[in-house]
């Protein structure tokens, strides 16, 4: 028993300490790259102009930022094996479709497997653009603000590209609801 609790307390340490090495390097890493950093990020991303991406879809396509634009947009960052994240999106989904036609445009972007993320999508029936990718979209969250690296992670923007909401963890309904229907 003793050993249990040593080997779950060394991997927990072992998980801490690598999650905060990727986060710092990632950090590095777009410090270097100016276009995917924004003017400022975390809170005070809040009303300022969106940070640009690139980023390949589910489908295959390259997607930008700017595809968007005109949009109100409601990016989520996501995973297969983040439950809190798998509970979420059926809501997303059934926003979505709420919505679509008064211009709400939901973006899934995906910390995953492109062939998990397409699958899981399938299953739940997605309409919504499902982008995909590992260091780039770990570097995306982070110009939009997700300093701590966890999921899932939202940010609503609005119709001119600004930065309207961040939100780190699962969603509520009813908050969601509110943000959306202010800036719609």
């Amino acid at each position: 028993m003793r050993h249990r609790v040593l080997l779950l307390l060394v991997a927990s340490l072992v998980g801490l300490a690598s999650g905060w090495l990727y986060t710092r390097h990632l950090a590095d890493a777009s410090s270097r790259e100016p276009s995917m950093m924004p003017a400022a990020g975390g809170p005070e991303l809040l009303g300022r102009r969106r940070p640009d991406f690139t980023l390949g879809g589910s489908d295959g396509r390259r997607w930008s930022a700017g595809d968007f634009d005109g949009q109100l947009v409601l990016i989520n960052f996501w995973a297969t094996w983040c439950v809190p994240c798998r509970a979420e999106m059926p809501m997303l989904a059934e926003l979505h479709q709420s919505f679509e036609a008064q211009g709400l445009q939901v973006v899934g972007i995906a910390l995953d497997d492109v062939q998990a993320a397409r699958d899981f999508a399938a299953e739940l029936e997605i309409s919504y653009p499902i982008l995909v990718g590992g260091a780039d979209v770990m570097a995306t969250g982070l110009v939009y603000g997700n300093r701590a690296g966890l999921l899932p992670y939202s940010v609503l923007i609005d119709r001119q590209g600004i930065v309207r909401w961040t939100h780190l963890g699962e969603l509520s309904r009813a908050e969601l609801l509110a943000q959306v229907t202010r800036h719609l």
